[in-house]
């Protein structure tokens, strides 16, 4: 800010007004506003504004300089120019490499394009020259007085600036000269400068400017005033590691621990998880980071949560499996009646790890854990059937709802880098169950979708694949995790709608719907005795006739399943609740 560039009033005594031609080139600058008193270096490189140089060093050295509306044009017209621009004379010219010149000119007074009179070879126009009124009123003193102070406010900020110029604005008495060399050396917008030099008298070209100067003013208090704030947060950072170090000298010197005692806590919790040995390093790594850092700062919470996830995980904990066939075959069939084939499937995986434990078969790579995918409409009990086999198995049980889920972070996790980053819901539900080998069913398989933020589809193949879950890696982790144990169970309405990479690391049960039979009984054996007890009525209160049900599902049902039948017998059995009641 305040080049040395401005040239004082009486130098233009040489060129006075009345010896300028009115008849002149005219030279468009673009991106710039030349501001009378003051030295302006250009660039010249068009054909057409070389050709105008040449002749003016050739003639008078005198043309016309002014604004272009649009700096993208290349060579504008007449509409393209600013009528209000500066005449001026070309005092040095030098050419530059690339075949243009270097010149500067010093512009001496403002000038008003009246006519033009040529566009070629370049464009010529007849300018009146606008006199600068002298105005020595009380109002225009004190706004002179107030851009001084302005100015000599910004100037604190600038500590290169040499201390000559406060001297220079002190001597500015005349306010035109001040206002030109103040608007010739602020960063304005190209509009802003324009009205400036279009005013039509000095007092309001110095209102003009004084409001701008007053904002950039507070931006550039706002600005230290940040600077000053971070710089304070720094030092106080710097301070409090420079106390932590010398408390840490006295801990020794005393021989104390130099651990903290929550430092200490993540170890032990460390040790206590049995980590596989990449999660181990990273988790040291993580604490040896979390030991050097203030406990107030915000990337130590990272690493506490961080730390709390790898540590609350179960690396190592695995539930006892239940391998009676009996007893699960009981299991089943108390919990659901039919469903021949995928309780036949259960027993058959049963069998298959009851003898591989007894005769010593170890896993390979080669080992594939059955992922089953029940698929049939809804009602037909697949997500319960689910929760019966963990039962069976005597393992936990987790599901995660995949409808409508669209975002590949649900799955894999975010990374740590951004805020509130979390692990993925996998690995939330196997903290949340606490074993490393539960019953986890992904419902509604066939309702993923998939958008911008990634194909959730994408990602529960390399969880469903038995050849690449036991090193599946959370993103939040970035570790990785063994999911080899997991029995996975997908529930679908269709298949058509689930990738075919998918579909394929999925062995497919289809349940069809219930006959009229089989609805018969269902209703008999599970659904009554559930909504008699669920009503709070004694088993004798709440008895159903076969006739009544095969009413209910002829006329009031229409489904595969049974899941509007059951509310149906509730609806009845409430009624028979309100009679109770009210006879009592």
């Amino acid at each position: 800010m305040f080049l040395p560039l401005f040239q004082d009033k009486h130098k233009e005594g040489e060129d006075s007004a009345e010896k300028w031609p009115s008849e002149l080139p005219l030279l468009p600058l673009r991106n710039v506003v030349a501001f009378p008193y003051t030295l302006l270096p250009l660039s010249v490189g068009q054909p057409r504004s070389l050709r105008l140089l040449e002749d003016a060093l050739a003639g008078d050295h005198m043309v016309v300089l002014a604004a272009m509306r649009d700096s993208s044009v290349q060579e504008p017209g007449p509409g393209g120019i600013h009528e209000v621009g500066v005449i001026a004379h070309v005092e040095r010219a030098a050419r530059s490499e690339d075949q243009g010149y270097q010149v500067v000119v010093r512009c001496l007074a403002r000038v008003r394009i009246v006519e033009w009179t040529a566009e070629q070879p370049y464009l010529k126009a007849r300018v009146v020259v606008i006199p600068e009124e002298k105005i020595s009123s009380t109002e225009v003193e004190a706004l002179r007085r107030e851009l001084v102070a302005a100015a000599q406010r910004m100037i604190a900020f600038f500590p290169q600036v040499p201390d000559g110029v406060v001297d220079m604005l002190d001597r500015a008495v005349d306010p035109a000269p001040l206002v030109y060399m103040l608007t010739a050396n602020l960063r304005l917008e190209i509009a802003q400068a324009q009205e400036i030099l279009a005013a039509t008298d000095v007092s309001e070209q110095m209102r003009l400017l004084l409001g701008i100067m007053q904002r950039e003013l507070e931006v550039l208090e706002i600005g230290q005033k940040i600077r000053s704030d971070a710089q304070s947060e720094i030092e106080q950072t710097q301070r409090e590691y420079i106390l932590r170090q010398q408390l840490k000298a006295i801990q020794k010197e005393l021989g104390e621990d130099e651990e903290s005692s929550e430092t200490e806590e993540y170890r032990r919790k460390i040790e206590a998880a049995n980590l596989p040995e990449e999660a181990l390093r990273e988790a040291d790594r993580e604490l040896d980071r979390l030991s050097q850092m203030s406990p107030q700062s915000a990337e130590a919470g990272v690493i506490k949560t961080y730390l709390d996830w790898m540590t609350d995980l179960p690396w190592s904990n695995l539930s006892q499996d239940n391998l009676d066939l009996d007893h699960a075959g009981q299991v089943l069939n108390e919990d659901h009646y039919g469903l021949d084939k995928v309780k036949e499937r259960i027993l058959e995986f049963l069998a298959v790890r009851k003898l591989r434990m007894e005769r010593g078969v170890e896993d390979d790579d080669d080992r594939a854990p059955a992922i089953l995918c029940f698929v049939g409409p809804p009602g037909v009990g697949k997500t319960s059937l689910g929760r019966s086999i963990a039962r069976a198995l005597g393992r936990e049980f987790t599901r995660m709802s995949l409808g409508g889920v669209r975002d590949e972070a649900e799955i894999r996790g975010h990374r740590r880098t951004y805020i509130g980053a979390m692990p993925g819901r996998v690995i939330q539900a196997l903290k949340r169950t606490g074993t490393r080998n539960p019953v986890f069913m992904l419902d509604e398989v066939d309702k993923v979708g998939a958008d911008w933020r990634g194909d959730p589809a994408s990602a529960l193949l390399e969880v469903l694949d038995p050849q690449q879950n036991h090193a599946f890696r959370d993103h939040y982790l970035d570790v990785d995790f063994d999911l080899s144990e997991v029995f996975f169970i997908c529930t679908a309405n269709t298949l058509s709608t689930i990738p075919p990479a998918l579909r394929d690391r999925m062995e497919v049960i289809e349940i069809d719907g219930y006959t009229e039979y089989e609805k018969l009984r269902i209703a008999q054996e599970y659904l009554v005795p559930r909504q008699v007890r669920v009503n709070g009525l004694k088993p004798g209160e709440g008895a159903f006739e076969d006739g009544a049900i095969r009413a209910i599902i002829r006329d009031y049902t229409r489904e595969a399943g049974v899941r509007n039948l059951e509310r149906e017998i509730g609806r009845a059995l409430r009624k028979v609740a309100t009679n109770i009641a009210r006879c009592q």
